[in-house]
């Protein structure tokens, strides 16, 4: 049977993906950021996990203003990496899993969700970048990827609580898969910060460790605050969390957190990283 080891929740922002290209890991800005991937490669290492399936949102690659899906799941046998030109080169083709996507995106439309299904899809910096600082001396990806989009870019947008059950019906799917993979589920975007307009360079250290003291223990916390409050709250772009929100609610069993990293800025970004295990409950 298939196991979900763990969740990884981080920022994806493209100016990480620029450090990378450029080697500013131990530069003293950026070197606190890197550092909070020490744990995760520790980690990684150990349990080795055969998939990625990973909760982002594009930035106009494959949707645009005049086609938005609320969600859509990428089934295609291989992605490849054609970000906007902020971030890090696309060299290493993304290998991809149509059997357990098609597994998954059966199991959510049973759950009564109508996810768009992409059978040839690229991806961008949302992936690029964790799949970077995850795998940094990676000759090719270890693991192949599910890629599951929220829309977080045009209005309206998917309620927090409507995300959180996408995730539980992406983990009520992992948990079903017959196979024997170990599955790490990932959670990109975010925090807090905006991009444009008078609060360009926006930041709210409160609700960023909000989020990070409650996403693990107590997910639901997040939802007293739908998704235009988030915006507020948060910045434009810091509606990214919506990504984090779905990824924990893929999470199956007793989730403990193993470690966590805040660090600002970067980029004009609120930048966090945390990890979680997910440990199966033990049948009684």
């Amino acid at each position: 049977m298939s196991e979900i080891v763990g969740g990884l929740f981080t920022s994806h922002v493209p100016g990480i993906g620029a450090a990378i290209a450029k080697g500013l890991q131990d530069d003293p800005y950026w070197k606190p950021f890197f550092d909070g991937f020490i744990p995760v490669h520790r980690w990684l290492e150990q349990r080795r996990p055969d998939v990625a399936v990973v909760f982002y949102n594009d930035h106009g690659l494959n949707f645009f203003l005049d086609k938005m899906p609320t969600f859509a799941i990428g089934a295609a046998p291989e992605y490849r990496h054609e970000d906007e030109g902020w971030g890090i080169g696309g060299y290493k083709p993304y290998p991809g899993h149509p059997d357990l996507s098609w597994h998954i995106i059966e199991q959510v439309v049973a759950s009564e969700f109508d996810p768009v299904t992409c059978q040839s899809m690229t991806v961008d910096h949302a992936v690029a970048v964790p799949f970077e600082l995850c795998w940094p001396d990676a000759k090719a990806w270890p693991v192949k990827l599910v890629p599951i989009c929220i829309n977080t870019v045009q209005h309206p947008l998917p309620s927090p609580k409507r995300c959180l059950e996408l995730g539980r019906a992406v983990g009520r799917a992992l948990r079903s898969w017959k196979g024997d993979e170990k599955i790490l589920v990932m959670g990109t975007g975010g925090l807090s910060h905006q991009l444009e307009g008078k609060r360009a360079g926006f930041i709210n250290t409160d609700y960023d460790r909000f989020c990070l003291n409650n996403i693990g223990p107590n997910p639901e916390a997040l939802l007293r605050h739908d998704s235009l409050d988030i915006v507020e709250l948060a910045g434009s772009q810091g509606v990214e969390i919506l990504n984090w929100l779905a990824a924990r609610g893929a999470l199956t069993g007793d989730v403990v957190e193993l470690a966590s990293n805040y660090h600002v800025p970067i980029s004009n970004t609120a930048a966090a990283t945390a990890l979680f295990e997910n440990r199966e409950f033990l049948p009684a």
